[in-house]
């Protein structure tokens, strides 16, 4: 989709230099009937550079191409009408790049759920302090599978986590049988105080798609829109929080292991492979089962405090939930998975909903 922006983009002001070279008699263009004044002719020129510049953004830049899109099409249309006999059809491309460039606003702009989610990071990460390093003494008091996982990730001697910036990407689904839609992710959870935002972009037959997972303080959202205009769904309430605070000891688990020291945590040891853990945050606590490969390292997570929902985004309830995990990797000097599913366990259909990829993973970032 972007490729294509930028291809019209780029096509559409080279076009433009048509007007520029006509003005300035650069070359013979019989197809240009109308006379072009060299001022009009620099006006063709500047609508030129700014769509040029515009499509490099769509990449360099894709907070702000709007912007340079939105003057595009400002400087280009004058011409336009100026020659209309020979270049009204240059019309319906800017108004397809004028509705490109609503949605970029609406998409990246300042009220969009990117800058809430750019603005909760921001705000957190100046509250970031220096971290003492873990030590075993502060493996010492953990369930055996639970500190060798901890040693088997290379936590020893590192940093504890005050935050830690994912990113990643995958493919998603409402249900067993409905298409799968891939998706890029930006994801920062924080310690102190804990805190999730999650933020993924997607696309449903060429309209973007966009997710704000928003867990600070008390109480979580969930907000999903299309084109940055469109609300599809808004969730909050008790379901809502319980089951972010499920997903963030998840994180605490599969992204940040060297957060499970936290004393928020009551293990309770199920057997030499599998613990099972108590978690509890802002007044919300929930259980999660944690079962271990025998060389420490976590297999997989389950939990039944988690709500599933409605593909309509209106209705939840509560499902077995649990996230299969494997390919471990060194992400810098800690060993993670960098790849697992999210399933849904119903009665009569065990499912992935999620299948996702981990990219990047970086500790104690002071700022974006």
């Amino acid at each position: 989709m972007l490729q294509a922006l930028a291809t019209l983009l780029v096509v559409h002001g080279l076009i433009h230099l048509l007007g520029f070279a006509k003005a300035f008699g650069l070359a013979d263009l019989p197809q240009l009937t109308q006379p072009i004044s060299p001022v009009f002719g620099g006006v063709w020129l500047s609508a030129a550079v700014l769509f040029l510049a515009a499509a490099a953004a769509v990449f360099a830049w894709p907070r702000g191409w709007w912007a340079i899109g939105a003057g595009a099409v400002m400087v280009s249309t004058p011409v336009i009408v100026a020659a209309w006999a020979d270049a009204k059809y240059g019309m319906l491309v800017n108004v397809a790049l004028f509705a490109a460039v609503i949605v970029g606003f609406a998409v990246q702009g300042p009220r969009s759920l990117r800058a809430e989610f750019e603005g909760d990071v921001d705000r957190a990460l100046a509250r970031t302090m220096p971290a003492a390093p873990i030590t075993n003494s502060d493996l010492a008091p953990l369930p055996e599978p639970v500190r060798r996982y901890l040693q088997a990730s290379g936590v020893v001697g590192r940093a504890r986590v005050r935050n830690v910036h994912v990113r990643m990407h995958g493919r998603i689904r409402s249900g067993p049988g409905a298409r799968w839609l891939t998706f890029n992710a930006e994801q920062y959870n924080f310690t102190d105080p804990p805190a999730r935002l999650f933020y993924m972009s997607s696309s449903m037959f060429l309209v973007p798609v966009n997710v704000f997972h928003r867990y600070v303080g008390p109480a979580a959202t969930m907000h999903v829109k299309a084109a940055g205009l469109v609300g599809l769904v808004d969730a909050a309430g008790e379901e809502t929080t319980r089951s972010e605070t499920v997903t963030l000891f998840n994180d605490m688990c599969v992204l940040a292991p060297a957060t499970l020291i936290d004393p928020a945590i009551v293990w309770k040891p199920v057997d030499a492979e599998a613990v099972r853990a108590r978690f509890t945050n802002a007044g919300q606590t929930i259980e999660a089962v944690l079962a271990f490969h025998h060389d420490g390292e976590l297999a997989n997570f389950w939990s039944d405090d988690r709500f599933q929902l409605s593909a309509a985004g209106k209705t939840m309830k509560r499902v077995r939930w649990s996230t299969p995990l494997g390919a471990y990797r060194s992400f810098g000097e800690v060993r993670l998975p960098s790849g697992g599913e999210a399933r849904w366990h119903e009665a009569g259909a065990d499912y992935a909903y999620i299948e996702l990829t981990i990219d990047e993973v970086d500790y104690n970032v002071r700022s974006r």
